[in-house]
């Protein structure tokens, strides 16, 4: 395909980087190569690189943190786009705008610096503000759609906003998560005071204080209502149970551990799950996670 040959014209102001490896850049450490990773470094070079893809078909793929994420093995003739650049963070009033590559733990030392509460649930969380959007990221008492006033992404090539009711946010779903290429979010800015502000960063950084250690992907599935995913995996008597290189955390049923396995491991070791689940409870797991897909369709 000669994808490098593509942006060599835009070299000297996009970053890119060949034979790019999806193990070393998701949380769950495993996956193959994609042939080339672009990162713009504004809203507008991101517009025109998807363009460019769009318009020669060429397979291509988005990774924010790659937590959550489920690479493909082997080597992927395509090109992984990312947010890695995307910075920036300008508070005006009760409005902050966060660009897409901005991580977790930036955002919150920013709140804490200028007294914005809101964002301490998300401390400890391996994301970027984008990729978080994309999966509408949280726990229990918020998500990052409780904060969302505006989302600015990618769409063919052009920059498009989207409201809050735009955006489509659900459990761990958003409208982006088809096609669509984030790279700001304009978040509600909620004054706190810096000693309450920190207090609940310290009891929220305890609470996942208690998640297995190791390479992961976080929780595997979507909680079904009234039952958490790991308690009927481990009802299923799944704990510990093991294909390969990955096995069910024998601390939280609801992790996946990868200790030198393939992607193909870890996606065989979710297929049993599921079926174990449904066998033995009649509920169907809904996954959390995001695999990986590079495709050139819209």
């Amino acid at each position: 395909m000669g994808v490098y040959a593509l942006f060599a014209d835009m070299l000297p102001m996009t970053a890119v980087t060949a034979d790019f490896s999806l193990s070393r850049h998701t949380t769950i450490g495993c996956g193959g190569r994609a042939a080339l990773a672009v990162s713009p470094s504004d809203a507008e070079e991101a517009a025109e690189v998807l363009s460019l893809l769009h318009r020669r078909r060429i397979p291509h793929a988005f990774l924010g943190a790659g937590a959550n994420t489920l690479p493909p093995d082997g080597d992927i003739d395509g090109v992984l786009v990312r947010s890695d650049l995307l910075g920036g963070l300008v508070l005006e009033g009760e409005t902050l705008f966060a660009g897409a590559g901005v991580t977790g733990g930036a955002l919150l030392r920013f709140a804490i610096e200028h007294g914005i509460g809101g964002f301490e649930p998300f401390v400890g969380i391996p994301m970027t503000v984008g990729g978080a959007c994309v999966m509408n990221a949280g726990v229990r008492e918020r998500h990052l759609s409780d904060l969302v006033l505006r989302v600015l992404a990618v769409h063919r090539g052009k920059i498009v906003g989207f409201s809050p009711e735009a955006c489509a946010f659900g459990e761990k779903k958003s409208v982006f998560q088809e096609g669509l290429f984030v790279v700001g979010v304009l978040l509600r800015a909620q004054r706190a005071p810096r000693e309450t502000i920190l207090k609940r960063r310290d009891q929220c950084l305890a609470r996942r204080a208690l998640l297995p250690k190791g390479r992961s992907m976080g929780c595997v599935f979507v909680n079904p209502d009234g039952v958490g995913a790991g308690e009927l995996i481990d009802r299923c008597g799944l704990k510990g149970r093991r294909i390969g290189g990955a096995h069910v955390s024998e601390e939280h049923a609801n992790f996946i551990l990868n200790d030198g396995g393939t992607s193909e491991d870890v996606s065989a070791l979710i297929a049993l799950i599921r079926a174990e689940v449904l066998s033995k409870t009649g509920i169907e797991l809904r996954e959390e996670i995001r695999r990986l897909t590079f495709s050139a369709d819209d």
